[in-house]
């Protein structure tokens, strides 16, 4: 009886934190709108096909992806990107930015 509780429960955690993950996801690619990410940036065929993102999270990290968003020039010289203008630094609250890393995250070739 109790290795069925523990299953349950496991199997619960593991549904929450999907349905966490999905939300997060939601949320990041409402924000990518809401921010105007696509005036520079394009996913697919939408957006400024300057900057693309299609596969993003297939060449960088979940970290590097958040130093992206919070610490552009570091990651541009890091990087060595060569891409004009460079990427301004945004200033969101850490919630957001985790959002909007979950939404990048899903974004492999």
């Amino acid at each position: 009886m109790r290795k069925i509780i523990a299953l349950g429960i496991v199997l619960g955690l593991g549904l929450a934190t999907t349905a966490a993950a999905q939300d997060a996801k939601v949320k990041g690619e409402k924000l990518y709108v809401d921010q105007k990410c696509g005036m520079c940036h394009s996913i697919g065929d939408k957006g400024s096909k300057k900057g693309p993102l299609d596969g993003v999270a297939s060449k960088y990290s979940a970290d590097e992806l958040r130093q992206w968003i919070v610490d552009a020039k570091t990651m541009t010289a890091t990087a060595k990107a060569t891409r004009k203008p460079d990427m301004k630094n945004y200033a969101l609250p850490k919630e957001d930015v985790d959002a909007l890393v979950a939404y990048l995250g899903t974004l492999k070739k």
